[in-house]
């Protein structure tokens, strides 16, 4: 691959601003703050804001290069610049860039059928039921991948060429274990009949969770002999929370070449299931999540789904940790549950940025509020699912200086 000079020429500046952001000292004392509350030791409420629409943000959408990869490493480079020029909470800049294993594959078997209409960068989401008898869920298959090496090392070598005596570059595999069987069921099967189907038809609706499980762990089983695994206990996202930092992972016994399942974070949520009893959510979602669960070595749970009646359900999942508390949950329930057993995952209503007239106070009053009715609680603040800030980006400037603040007062 031959980059421009151009193209090169646009990338070097972008490392450079990355190294200089990088080399700062508070990136460690922020790391070594994001171990103290993945230990479940109480102290600053750690925020960190993702999920954002860069759509409305000019500046972190501008593009300079020509070329469609480097067109994709500026978009990286440009959105976490501008994410720690403006707002930065406590997120963390590493010194070196990552290259993706590029890997392709065969897929689960299960064509889409879906009716979208979008309202600017949001799209709304219709489904076409394509799983309707027991002879549609064998179509359910264990996706083959076939990762690409020639094309890893020529996308690496691109990227060294172009800003490595910057900027580091490193290989990177998979670090998001993301398990949401739910997702993907409802938009095969209909989110109503889904639903429906959980009294209707409760041995059909068995039978596709235990095929579908079985086939993204026959994925997961086929990355860890592929060594397309990396480490998730550092910069990545867990679950639907906050930063990996953690000295408890990976195992002991980590050779230090091939990644396991056990030395990473995992996590499983089952979003359609807010307003399913705990019974019924334990039965048809917990049952065949914990086969994927059991194989890691610390767990998240949970991501828009209210999850605060449902906590004694959550003990049984093995090496808990970090439980997503979204914005429809009761607070004073969800915290008496969690207590300083798990990470308190309060999740803001991204709302509040999409009002007529903002309003940072109101944040303020929202975020105070949550954090008093929480004090007894190993807390983390993420606002995500940010459809809309209505084109005024310094909302969430304004959002993350605030939160900053109230957090610090909390430490």
């Amino acid at each position: 691959m031959m980059i421009s000079v151009k193209d090169r020429a646009v990338l070097r500046r972008l490392a450079d601003r990355w190294a200089r952001a990088a080399e700062l000292p508070v990136h460690r004392n922020t790391a070594d703050q994001w171990r103290r509350l993945n230990r479940l030791e109480r102290g600053k409420p750690m925020v960190w804001i993702n999920e954002i629409c860069w759509a409305e943000i000019e500046e972190a959408q501008r593009r300079e290069t020509t070329d469609p990869f480097c067109r994709s490493v500026e978009g990286t480079m440009r959105r976490t610049l501008y994410q720690w020029d403006h707002l930065r909470a406590d997120m963390v800049v590493e010194p070196w860039f990552p290259c993706d294993i590029v890997v392709g594959g065969t897929g689960l078997g299960i064509q889409l059928k879906e009716r979208t209409i979008s309202h600017g960068a949001v799209k709304s989401h219709g489904y076409e039921p394509v799983i309707k008898d027991e002879a549609d869920i064998e179509k359910i298959k264990d996706p083959v991948l076939v990762p690409d090496w020639e094309k890893t090392e020529e996308n690496f070598q691109a990227l060294q060429r172009a800003f490595g005596d910057i900027l580091p570059v490193r290989k990177q595999g998979v670090v998001s274990t993301w398990f949401a069987p739910w997702d993907l069921l409802v938009t095969w099967w209909g989110v109503q009949e889904a639903l429906t189907d959980l009294t209707e038809r409760p041995a059909l609706v068995h039978r596709a969770m235990d095929r579908l499980t079985s086939a993204l762990i026959s994925q997961l089983e086929q990355r860890e002999r592929l060594g397309l695994l990396s480490l998730n206990n550092g910069n990545c996202r867990v679950g639907s929370g906050g930063l990996g930092y953690t000295e408890l992972l990976p195992q002991k016994d980590f050779d230090g070449a091939r990644v396991r399942s056990m030395d990473l974070w995992g996590s499983a949520t089952a979003q359609i299931f807010s307003e399913v009893s705990p019974a019924m959510h334990e039965e048809f979602a917990l049952k065949h999540e914990l086969r994927w669960l059991e194989r890691f070595g610390l767990n998240c749970y949970g991501c828009c789904e209210p999850l605060h009646r449902k906590v004694e359900m959550l003990k049984k999942v093995p090496r808990l940790r970090r439980i997503s508390m979204s914005p429809r949950v009761d607070i004073d329930v969800a915290a008496a549950a969690v207590g300083d057993r798990y990470i308190y995952s309060h999740k803001p209503n991204p709302a509040i940025l999409a009002s007529d007239v903002w309003n940072p106070e109101a944040a303020r009053r929202e975020l105070r509020d949550a954090l008093d009715r929480t004090r007894g609680c190993v807390v983390e603040v993420i606002l995500k699912d940010i459809s809309t800030v209505r084109h005024d980006p310094k909302r969430l400037s304004d959002w993350a200086a605030v939160a900053s603040e109230v957090t610090e007062a909390y430490a």
